[in-house]
């Protein structure tokens, strides 16, 4: 019997997370920069509590436009920091004010989309692990991405953050071959999704 990844457990909200989102090649820039985002956020909690709160934060953070949000100074990081239904970092808050100021110069130089997927051809990495023990919390790509990352001027963006991100959009396929959205998602890869 076919058996989903046991991280999402059994949470209606994690269910759906995991069987219509997590994993699918995701190419638009601008919702590439909103995961890559979200998962600075995630950093020292669970994912669950993001996905609890993704409504607030993209109502917070203006629908996630980068360019709406590069422009933002002192003023809006005190709203922010001042929001209860986001997590209210004062770190985590200026880095996204910094990454969208880091999007902005790699989306106009060549597509940030473009940017993150040429990493893996623009082909999905298909993994087969036969457990979530198997499945790394990190690998030397997601290390290259991150230091990457880094030097265009991103923040919360470490290695493992990225590695993340890179399962989140689909960049590598770490759905455990039992599970169902394994077969699903690679069928995506292959058609070009």
């Amino acid at each position: 019997m076919a058996e989903r990844c046991g991280w999402c457990g059994q949470e209606p909200l994690y269910v759906a997370y995991h069987d219509t989102e997590w994993g699918v090649p995701e190419h638009d820039s601008r919702a590439l920069w909103e995961k890559l985002i979200l998962d600075g956020f995630q950093a020292g909690l669970s994912w669950i509590t993001i996905l609890k709160k993704r409504e607030n934060f993209r109502a917070a953070f203006a629908g996630f436009e980068p360019d709406v949000i590069a422009d933002w100074g002192a003023e809006e990081v005190e709203r922010l920091l001042a929001d209860p239904g986001i997590v209210r970092h004062r770190g985590k808050i200026e880095a996204t004010i910094a990454n969208a100021r880091a999007w902005r110069e790699i989306e106009a130089r060549e597509g940030f989309g473009r940017f993150i997927w040429a990493y893996v051809d623009g082909a999905p990495l298909q993994n087969r692990f036969a457990t979530l023990a198997q499945v790394p919390a990190q690998t030397p790509l997601s290390q290259q991405i991150s230091k990457d990352l880094k030097k265009a001027g991103f923040k919360f963006c470490g290695p493992t953050i990225v590695y993340a991100f890179m399962q989140a959009v689909g960049m590598v396929n770490d759905h455990i071959v039992t599970c169902p959205a394994h077969d699903r998602v690679a069928a995506l890869a292959a058609r070009g999704a």
